[in-house]
């Protein structure tokens, strides 16, 4: 179990109210602006609209096909949509108005994509060790010496609920699906980033390991930033998921796909009390998806 997290639905979801009450006005991170994406004369997103607030944890679900991924693509810059935009802060210029990705040249959105993390499905970890994947990003854009990046290295490794001195030389090829994922994400807490993309991040794991990536993914979430000097900002989580008990227990805002389009957007309780034939219907089938390995 993850220092400070407790383990039950019921101590996670307890936290929640008090964080929210602690925030400040809220502050836009995400917003998509209709959003369309076709391929091969197919339209895969039909004019979404959707903000995420600085702060926010937020879960995408939706039947395989209907969007999710692509949409995560396009609100991270990896697509650009046919029409529609997606706004975003750029955390490098406090203060300053969201920019338009599609309007970045490479340099401005390098500079914008410094202060996110996405931790993909299949972990996309290089080869070589545990502490070189780690590490890195930290040597190429950040003035840290040697001695500084093995200390957050430990200390993300840590973080991670993995046994730094046991896994830290490990290569990429030694580690088990679990403790690949923990590693992911290790890796994502170590550039202490503002906003953290999940893609599928429980797919395929048992039950035990999805519930300790739960709490990870919890603990990150409120995890505070390493920025000194400035006022604390709390940083922003969205996932895409099919994982029931991620939803019970962590209680994000949740937005539905259905056929390229936003179904549902609302709270947990409001998600399991839908009478829409697409919530309904995807609530039954969710186990079965999520069990799924994603090879």
């Amino acid at each position: 179990m993850l220092r400070g997290v407790a383990l039950s639905a019921a101590g996670l979801a307890a936290r929640l109210p008090s964080q929210v009450a602690e925030s400040t006005t809220p502050t836009l991170e995400v917003v998509a602006e209709e959003v369309r994406k076709s391929f091969n004369n197919r339209e895969v997103l039909h004019g979404i609209s959707l903000s995420i607030t600085a702060g926010e944890l937020v879960a995408v679900v939706g039947s395989s096909g209907c969007g999710k991924t692509v949409l995560l693509d396009n609100l991270t810059g990896l697509m650009r949509p046919d029409s529609g935009r997606v706004l975003v802060a750029d955390h490098s210029t406090p203060g300053s108005a969201l920019v338009d990705l599609s309007t970045l040249s490479s340099d401005e959105f390098d500079r914008v994509r410094l202060h996110w993390q996405i931790v993909f499905q299949r972990n996309a970890l290089y080869s070589g060790s545990v502490h070189d994947n780690i590490a890195l990003w930290l040597s190429e854009h950040t003035e840290m010496n040697e001695a500084e990046v093995l200390a957050r290295v430990r200390e993300s490794l840590e973080a991670a609920a993995l046994d730094v001195d046991d896994v830290i030389g490990k290569d990429r090829d030694e580690l088990s699906g679990g403790m690949a994922k923990r590693v992911a994400i290790a890796r994502a807490i170590a550039t202490d980033p503002r906003v953290i993309f999940y893609d599928e991040p429980t797919s395929g794991l048992d039950p035990v390991l999805a519930g300790h990536i739960h709490e990870l993914i919890w603990a990150v979430h409120h995890r505070p930033l390493h920025q000194s000097g400035h006022t604390p900002q709390p940083r922003t989580t969205m996932v895409v998921t099919h994982d029931k008990e991620l939803l019970r227990r962590l209680r994000p805002r949740i937005v539905m796909l259905d056929k390229g389009q936003i179904c549902f957007m609302g709270s947990f309780e409001e998600f399991v009390a839908a009478t829409t034939p697409e919530a309904s219907q995807y609530l039954q089938v969710m186990p079965v998806l999520h069990a799924r390995s994603p090879d």
